[in-house]
């Protein structure tokens, strides 16, 4: 017996042409659903010439939305309370689902454990809309705006570190791209290290799949903690570089210290993406619980995979791959910290 498919649903994405968005519009065109976009129309606006384009502001340009009704929203560029605030109260009287993609970063303590039961975050200053200084707290208050809104009706999903083909800010895309550079390839230990992340494809799918099951409340969506470590991000880079046969040396790994790294000043989290001292205040970020997703349906894809097709694009795109990346340590700073750390191993 071959299974249902879901009856086709209107969705109106806010975005939809950055990332995630991408990813979503085309699973949801692939599924059959009608989509429209609202957005600004400043970033790609020549993606998706099929599909409806309502222009307008989320900070109170939301003329274009009145009047309209959509079986379910997807909000995946909110970030600032009002501004969710604004769209979810227009929008509550005439579309049945909100789903509103968060962040693991919400929860107040990052050096534990979280499940979706586990408090938030809240601002340090009532007045702040600056995602840059607050982003967790204001993340969360998000949250609760959609939920204020509609009731019964949200899907909050809170993801990791998203990853994958289209990601303008190379949190994950450093790891593959340097190796493809090839040569020493400064690493931060600990290899055994947990490491959550969310192929962007991955995310959209479970997405698409709670507006379709109806699935409402709050979802950690990630890899499980633990089934992914700092060293398979290494590894799988290194894999996916010499599988696409660059011409480069293949890359070697250093692994340095967390105490060297942390004495030299490199950032967690920033310098070397993804990565997180044992002793910082986001020690637990790669331990989320995500039992809850993974019983709703969430897919996690091999990370090879993952990795093979973030270098394949990071290659094939236009800007190209020699272009200095916006995340991770810049070659003259590993060259010097190799040498530093080559004088303290001996």
């Amino acid at each position: 017996m071959t299974e249902e498919r879901p009856k086709p649903r209107r969705l109106l994405i806010l975005g939809g042409t950055t990332f995630l968005g991408i990813h979503m519009v085309e699973l949801a065109l692939q599924r059959g659903h009608t989509v429209t976009l609202f957005n600004r129309g400043r970033t790609r606006s020549n993606l998706f010439p099929a599909v409806e384009r309502l222009e307008g502001d989320r900070d109170g340009g939301l003329d274009a939305l009145k009047g309209r009704a959509w079986d379910a929203v997807i909000d995946n560029c909110g970030y600032v309370p009002r501004h969710v605030r604004l769209s979810a109260s227009l929008l509550a009287p005439n579309v049945g689902h909100y789903l509103f993609v968060s962040t693991i970063s919400v929860y107040a303590d990052l050096a534990r454990m979280n499940d979706e039961s586990s408090p938030l975050a809240t601002l340090r200053d009532e007045t702040c809309e600056d995602p840059k200084q607050e982003y967790g707290a204001l993340k969360a208050l998000c949250e609760s705006a959609a939920d204020a809104a509609l009731p019964g009706r949200t899907t909050i999903v809170r993801p990791g570190l998203i990853v994958g083909p289209e990601d303008p800010t190379d949190r994950f895309t450093y790891w593959p791209a340097r190796a493809a550079r090839g040569g020493e390839m400064l690493a931060p230990s600990d290899p055994q290290a947990s490491f959550q992340l969310i192929d962007a494809r991955d995310l959209a799918r479970f997405c698409l799949d709670a507006i379709e099951k109806r699935l409402f409340g709050a979802y950690n969506a990630t890899s499980p903690p633990g089934l992914f470590t700092m060293g398979d991000i290494v590894r799988e880079s290194v894999a996916a570089a010499s599988a696409l046969a660059h011409p480069n040396p293949p890359a070697e790994p250093i692994w340095a210290s967390a105490g060297f790294l942390t004495e030299q000043g490199v950032r967690p989290f920033t310098d070397f993406p993804g990565w997180v001292a044992g002793d910082c205040e986001l020690a637990k970020i790669h331990h989320a619980r995500v039992d809850k997703a993974l019983r709703a349906g969430l897919h996690i894809s091999p990370l090879s995979e993952t990795t093979r097709d973030t270098l394949e694009w990071h290659l094939g795109r236009s800007r190209g791959h020699a272009t200095v990346l916006r995340a991770g340590i810049t070659p003259e700073r590993e060259r010097e910290l190799l040498a530093l750390w080559r004088s303290k191993v001996g």
